[in-house]
């Protein structure tokens, strides 16, 4: 038996190849490995002693070979391919292992075009999917977490037809992924990011419990390694809507760079949010919004979630706690809930990735589109437009209302009232409704929004929502400007004597 490795990432190569070794199995290799297992006192026969044709072009030819790819890809079980092998000289090749040229650490490295060039595997991707397509007769070996369970399987002879088809649904992925990742680049850099095909790639962190419902199946994925690093499961199993409610409620909290945020989401909307001194406060106060709808709900905290905040939040029924971290004492509080699901990032603050493109499925297809992003300098470089000016506190509340508006899904009014929510409106189709179901939610919670700060993602239209925020004691507005009737909106926020703010900056999400 014999087996060729190649490959870019080494580690643990030099056990694997000493394992197939003991095994018997005889260790062909190429450049970089060969040297690597030559040093290591492993057996090996360098690649152009098999291909009867040295290395040339700088590495670029080195594998492929009719003496490689008939090795690969002849059938043993055909009499005709074996036949035709024996005539020709070639010999089998059972076991392939290749991972490809780091061409993702490149492009993060480097913008030296020819260099990128240089790390796109041609060879490797080639011995891959030769394999792969041959999977009955020859191991295809992508992933180095998979040595030891090819070790044993060809040790026991437990290398299946079900083992070896899997290894080969992992090695098409691997190169689907590659050269997707290539295309996706050379689209960025010479057609802005949006080619003719635009290829969306993840790996799959963990199986959901369901979908958006019982019947459907689920699973999470991520881009890079964003989520199985940033994401423990500390408790439980997310269902497909608890990870989309998370998303929500941490996109929220997290944008308040190291200030003690808690946001509180249900259905993906916020019902809660509060940014006070203390991550207990702000949870206290981000529950008042709307306690209701809170029950079920998720909890994204920015920072580490300690006993005191975990006995509150064990008073109502609660979906999923994200959080920074917890400390064992809150994850001790915690075993009282048997269904409450808790994730951690396992740091000090919530981070997100910072994903520079976004996607919405629609019938046969998806749009994409470049990733909005809320600034920091969008309020406090905001024109004002009135003439009274808000106060220290009413700019931070004008802050917040802005960030969870822009956020939240479209048509959407926010209400902040010291630090703390305590209104909102969203996913409306008129933005008179919005501000005034917000209203009304808002008395039936018994909760007074008088002085509050009120935000509006996109423009008011008319000036009939800043009466009825007038009426209502609100006491300093933002919106993004942009009306052909902002002239009368000015005119209404100036006779009502209320600070009033444009950003300039629309933030529709549908």
């Amino acid at each position: 038996m014999r087996a060729l490795l190649s490959v870019s990432d080494k580690a643990g190569i030099v056990a694997f190849a000493q394992g197939l070794e003991r095994q018997g199995w005889e260790i062909i290799s190429t450049g970089g490995t060969y040297k690597k297992l030559s040093e290591a006192g492993v057996k090996v026969i360098e690649i152009d002693e098999v291909t009867k044709f040295p290395e040339c072009f700088e590495g670029r030819v080195k594998t492929l070979n009719p003496y490689v790819h008939g090795g690969i890809l002849h059938k043993r079980g055909d009499e005709a391919h074996v036949a035709q092998a024996k005539e020709l000289g070639v010999e089998g090749i059972d076991l392939v292992c290749v991972n490809l040229y780091p061409f993702k650490e490149t492009i993060e490295r480097t913008e030296d075009f020819d260099e990128i060039i240089e790390n796109i595997d041609i060879g490797g991707p080639t011995m891959v999917r030769s394999a792969a397509k041959n999977f009955n007769d020859v191991l295809i070996v992508t992933d180095v977490a998979d040595y030891d369970a090819v070790l044993g399987a060809v040790e026991k002879g437990e290398d299946s037809i079900e083992f070896r088809r899997g290894l080969m649904i992992k090695a098409f992925e691997h190169t689907a992924s590659y050269d997707g990742m290539i295309a996706n680049y050379m689209n960025k850099r010479f057609n802005k990011g949006f080619g003719a095909y635009q290829f969306i790639t993840g790996k799959k962190v963990f199986q959901t419990r369901y979908g958006e419902n019982p019947h459907q199946d689920g699973a999470l994925y991520e881009f890079d390694t964003h989520f199985s690093e940033n994401f423990q499961q500390v408790k439980g199993e997310a269902s497909f809507n608890n990870i989309n409610d998370v998303n929500g409620a941490l996109k929220i909290a997290s944008s308040f760079g190291e200030q003690p945020a808690v946001c509180i989401v249900k259905h993906g909307n916020p019902c809660g949010f509060a940014l006070k001194a203390t991550l207990l406060e702000s949870y206290v106060e981000a529950l008042k919004c709307d306690p209701v709808s809170a029950f079920g709900g998720v909890v994204a905290v920015n920072g580490i979630v300690d006993a005191p905040l975990a006995e509150k939040m064990n008073e109502i029924f609660l979906e999923v706690v994200m959080a920074a971290d917890f400390t064992p004492e809150a994850l001790e509080v915690f075993e009282k809930k048997k269904r409450l699901k808790l994730f951690a990032q396992g740091g000090s603050k919530l981070v997100m990735s910072k994903d520079s493109h976004d996607f919405k499925h629609v019938d046969g297809g998806f749009v994409y589109q470049n990733s909005d992003c809320i600034c920091d300098n969008e309020v406090h470089n905001a024109h004002k437009k009135s003439e009274l000016t808000a106060s220290t506190q009413e700019m931070k509340d004008l802050e917040i209302a802005w960030k969870v508006a822009g956020l939240t899904k479209s048509n959407c009014v926010v209400y902040v009232k010291d630090s703390a929510m305590v209104a909102v409106g969203m996913g409306m189709t008129s933005r008179v409704d919005a501000a005034q179901c917000a209203l009304k939610k808002a008395k039936e919670m018994g909760l007074d929004v008088s002085g509050a700060a009120m935000a509006s993602e996109a423009f008011f239209p008319f000036r009939d929502s800043i009466d009825a925020a007038a009426a209502a004691g609100v006491k300093a507005i933002i919106e993004p400007g942009g009306s052909i009737r902002d002239d009368e909106v000015i005119e209404a926020a100036n006779e009502h004597r209320i600070a009033l703010y444009f950003t300039t900056v629309r933030h529709f999400l549908h």
